[in-house]
């Protein structure tokens, strides 16, 4: 995968093989900039709202969909996950903003959400730690060769991953940012 100024150093899928790109839109992130305050998790002064998301451009044999939210910059050893999103149909481009709220009333019917890392079922904003710099929240539409994964619903988004390694036909990504008190 090409680096891209924006996407800070730590990128999540250069280990995995490259996949071409289609477009990713949102009314409420956009590419380098920082995060609004809703997309911050209700301790660091947000609403845990998750962004309106639109996609297009992707292989005409797209089967399914795939969303997920990373940061790799957390301070943890191993990122953090903060939104993932499976079996969402080929026919759907577009989530609305709260689509990743708890009970997943706005996803489209078969779409099943992965618990986070605090072990939720649904989108948890940002709330970088003081001291540890700007963070790259890097939200993902993964486009699939097939219509279903089967997984675990309790599955971890690390699972996903591996699960949906082989299937992923393209990527469309937008990686925004955050920092410690980018709430206020």
């Amino acid at each position: 995968m090409t680096s891209h100024p924006s996407r800070g150093a730590l990128n999540p899928y250069a280990g995995m093989p490259e996949k071409p790109g289609f477009t990713l839109a949102s009314t409420d992130i956009q590419d380098g900039e920082p995060l609004p305050a809703e997309l911050y998790g209700e301790g660091a002064g947000g609403s845990n709202r998750s962004p309106q998301l639109s996609w297009s451009g992707f292989p005409a044999e797209t089967k399914s969909f795939a969303v997920t939210c990373f940061d790799p910059d957390a301070p943890t050893g191993s990122g953090f996950w903060h939104w993932a999103v499976a079996n969402i149909p080929a026919s759907v481009t577009d989530l609305p903003a709260g689509a990743g709220a708890p009970g997943g009333a706005l996803l489209p019917e078969g779409a099943i959400t992965m618990p986070n890392e605090q072990r939720e079922p649904a989108f948890v904003g940002a709330g970088p730690p003081e001291g540890t710099g700007v963070h790259h929240y890097w939200f993902v539409v993964h486009a699939l060769d097939v219509e279903h994964i089967d997984i675990d619903p309790q599955a971890t988004p690390a699972v996903l991953g591996f699960m949906m390694r082989d299937a992923v036909l393209a990527r469309a990504i937008i990686v925004a940012t955050g920092e410690f008190g980018g709430a206020a």
